[in-house]
């Protein structure tokens, strides 16, 4: 893992075209902006851990 420390209004960039940028800060607390192409699913950890509940399993392929 890969650890940076930002400011408010500072961003990393992922890729060619994925930015991640400190909003703001408060208490424990981070707001992040992220800019990212419409077919780059972006969720919070808790959302993507639902939907992947959530769809069925794919069957085992035969060998």
């Amino acid at each position: 893992m890969l650890v940076l420390a930002r400011k408010r209004n500072e961003s990393i960039i992922i890729g060619e075209d994925i930015t991640v940028t400190v909003l703001e800060i408060r208490g424990d607390k981070v707001r992040l902006g992220i800019a990212a192409p419409g077919e780059v699913s972006v969720h919070r950890q808790e959302v993507f851990e639902a939907i992947q509940r959530q769809r069925p399993e794919e069957p085992e392929e035969d060998q």
